[in-house]
């Protein structure tokens, strides 16, 4: 809930001056917020006073709250009813759904609310028995949502509220006929809320469509690059990235990383190289299950590991604190998703670093990228694999190091590859790029195919064909 402070009639404005209840000032108070961001200070009394909102605004400005925490005053009065929810808020992935959802038990414990939450990947067991009982919140990713409903397991008819959350990552996910169906089965006089990073044709069609008169505010340009953020691009030919992302880790002072691959396949294979190579490194992808994406998300939480591959699932939404690098190991089919991929770093005020990998064939997703958050990224050479220019530093002196403390097993990594613990302390063989040979990235990229896409390859936050753009170069 960070972010900047809306100032009103020369004072700061806090949570006690927008209309919230005693009880959910305490529990905001005891999550330790006081002060409004600028999306909620807009956003919440108008919600409160029954309005539809259209609201603009990005990952990292606090709008899950802007809806979270007026719901549960709105909702504290009233009864839920077997099968037939009083509220809805849909979700374009099962980690924003669990998020929202923490968001509720946060701020609503001190309100007698039922939740439930419905999403992929898990028994729908639990979920049945939950809608039996009646719940006044009821959190959904569409499809989960869509196969009760057909089952027979929900009504819609009682819900009096609905949220449409991250809009643009539903249209990109092909869920707006999924969205358009579910709208047409709720209540004509509910109240409704779309929140959106970007505002396209086609969300600008499902909001006139299905919201009465709301109420737009907008916190910030529709597509913006957090200015905390270096961001910086690196020419490189694909069979050099592995060698440039491990020079990378090793050193550029990374201490906590999100890596970005556009494909599955490619998301397992290089979480599976950096194992090998000693780093602490997990993943997460749309072919995982529910259970294994959140342990995997609580173990990057919880530092057990400091590296996480992963696909665009993990680019929207998710406020994991303390990341220091985002790296795009390949660059996004889509311009909006670079945003939303570095927003990842850089949060709550922090600093932090955002590195792309380029082929010769990614300069109209450069442009594009560029064209959209209106700043040219400054581009840094690749000098025998290595991701900086700068000197490097001077060996330690043989006696300090001795005397120093071991390193952890975190990136950057121990130098003597003799000396580093592997896991289950396997020996390992050593790499087969300390064997001297020519470099990787000296081979020619015109004589390099360009991979071949399968269709179940391509991750839940893409839906398209991959762009064929052959031979272009980089302007530099």
């Amino acid at each position: 809930m960070q972010g900047c402070i809306l100032y009103f009639s020369g004072t700061t404005m806090k949570f006690a001056d927008i209309g919230l209840s005693e009880e959910l000032l305490k529990s905001v108070a005891e999550a330790g917020y006081d002060e409004p961001t600028p999306i909620q200070a807009q956003a919440i009394p108008s919600v409160l006073m029954m309005k539809d909102i259209i609201g603009i605004a990005q990952t990292g400005t606090g709008k899950t709250a802007s809806f979270v925490l007026p719901m549960i005053d709105i909702l504290a009065h009233g009864r839920s009813r077997a099968r037939m929810p009083r509220s809805l808020i849909l979700e374009p992935t099962r980690e924003l759904a669990a998020q929202v959802a923490e968001n509720f038990e946060k701020y609503g414990k001190n309100h007698n609310l039922s939740m439930a939450l419905l999403i992929g990947g898990v028994s729908m067991g639990d979920q049945i028995k939950a809608l039996e009982k009646g719940v006044d919140v009821l959190i959904a990713t569409p499809g989960r949502l869509m196969d009760l409903f057909d089952r027979g397991r929900i009504l819609m008819s009682g819900c009096e509220l609905l949220v449409i959350d991250e809009a643009d990552r539903m249209l990109d996910m092909g869920f707006i006929p999924d969205i358009e169906s579910i709208c047409s089965k709720l209540p004509a006089t509910r109240q409704t809320m779309l929140f959106s990073a970007t505002m396209p044709p086609p969300i600008k069609k499902l909001s006139d469509q299905f919201l009465n008169n709301p109420k737009y505010i907008e916190v910030s340009r529709p597509a913006t690059a957090n200015t905390s953020i270096d961001q910086s691009l690196i020419e490189v030919a694909p069979k050099a990235k592995r060698k440039l992302i491990v020079d990378i880790l090793d050193n550029e002072g990374v201490e906590t990383a999100i890596i970005f691959c556009n494909r599955k396949t490619e998301v397992r294979d290089l979480c599976e190289s950096l194992r090998k190579d000693g780093f602490d490194a997990g993943q997460i992808h749309g072919d995982m299950d529910q259970s294994a994406r959140l342990a995997e998300l609580d173990r990057f939480k919880s530092g057990e590991i400091n590296i996480l591959c992963a696909s665009d699932v993990a680019a929207r939404g998710l406020d994991i604190k303390g990341v220091s690098h985002v790296i795009n190991y390949d660059i996004p089919w889509h311009p909006d998703d670079y945003i939303h991929r570095i927003g990842r770093t850089g949060r709550a005020g922090a600093t932090g670093v955002a590195i792309t990998f380029v082929t010769r064939s990614d300069a109209e997703h450069v442009e594009s990228i560029q064209k959209l958050t209106g700043m040219k990224i400054p581009i840094r050479k690749e000098r025998k694999g290595k991701a900086t220019s700068k000197p490097a530093e001077k060996a330690p002196d043989k006696k300090d190091s001795e005397n120093s403390e071991p390193a952890k097993r975190k990136a950057p990594r121990q130098e003597d590859a003799s000396k580093r613990p592997r896991q289950n302390d396997r020996p390992k063989k050593p790499r087969q790029d300390d064997a001297p040979k020519k470099p990787a990235h000296a081979a020619k990229v015109e004589d390099e195919k360009p991979p071949v896409v399968q269709a179940d390859d391509i991750d839940d936050g893409w839906n398209g064909p991959m762009p064929s753009f052959l031979g272009a170069k980089l302007n530099r």
